[in-house]
């Protein structure tokens, strides 16, 4: 694990959604949106643990993800959580203007192949995620990420729970944590060869580490807020010193 005690610098995109709604009461019906944000509980424990958080919501990546290579290269990790693939590969200018805009996503992938870190957490738009709408399998990160992806619909639902389990010679990043939290879902893949797998779940991987080129990766196949990520594991005493682990394990050295 990097263990030099310098701050980490992470960009976090995505873990934010609209949601718009119809009211029916009776004859009459009405309509209502709002916005929300999945991780703020998790970025404000990063900060809290001294790590300097850049958060671009999914919206933002449509308009301001970066256009120079340079710009993610400042950064220890990339975070994507929650956010699908489209929204990397038809931002605004492209989709609607039809203007030549940098790959983003090929730009995360130079990113980690000179030496950057990439975390992707699971949800209903990640890996694969809701109907296959994520796509993650279909893109240049399949080569990046160290594990395999399903071809369809890869959440695993678990309304009863289920609960996350350490592998038997315990990783360093996850030693000697306890009271093992219950998840209520999760995305399932298989592991690539020559990759580690930290946590299990359900006998599927749950914390994957792999390396790419000069960098490192890490999938978390649950969520890192609800619903999958249930309350016992947000109030798990160590929610923060996991992510923080995971985090600088696979940040730039």
């Amino acid at each position: 694990m990097n263990t030099v005690n310098k701050p980490l610098n992470i960009l976090f995109i995505g873990e934010s959604w609209h949601i718009h709604m119809i009211h029916s009461k009776g004859y009459d019906s009405f309509t209502s949106s709002k916005y929300e944000e999945g991780a703020t509980y998790l970025l404000k424990c990063l900060r809290e643990a001294e790590v300097s958080v850049n958060y671009m919501p999914a919206h933002q990546v449509q308009i301001s993800f970066p256009q120079d290579q340079a710009d993610l290269d400042k950064y220890d990790v990339i975070v994507i959580s929650d956010i699908g693939s489209n929204t990397f590969l038809l931002q605004n200018d492209t989709f609607y203007q039809s203007k030549i805009k940098p790959d983003a996503l090929e730009m995360i992938k130079k990113y980690v192949s000179n030496g950057g870190g990439l975390l992707m957490i699971g949800g209903y738009l990640s890996f694969m995620g809701i109907e296959a709408k994520a796509n993650y399998k279909n893109t240049i990160l399949a080569d990046v990420l160290p594990v395999i992806m399903l071809d369809g619909d890869d959440r695993i639902e678990k309304p009863a729970g289920v609960y996350a389990c350490p592998v038997e010679k315990e990783h360093e990043t996850v030693n000697h944590f306890t009271d093992w939290p219950i998840f209520l879902g999760y995305n399932q893949v298989k592991p690539k060869d020559n990759t580690t797998v930290a946590l299990t779940i359900n006998d599927d991987p749950l914390l994957v580490y792999g390396n790419f080129e000069k960098g490192k990766t890490a999938c978390f196949m649950s969520d890192c807020s609800p619903h999958w990520g249930s309350h016992e594991f947000m109030n798990w005493k160590y929610y923060t010193s996991m992510w923080v682990n995971i985090l600088r394990y696979i940040s730039k050295e």
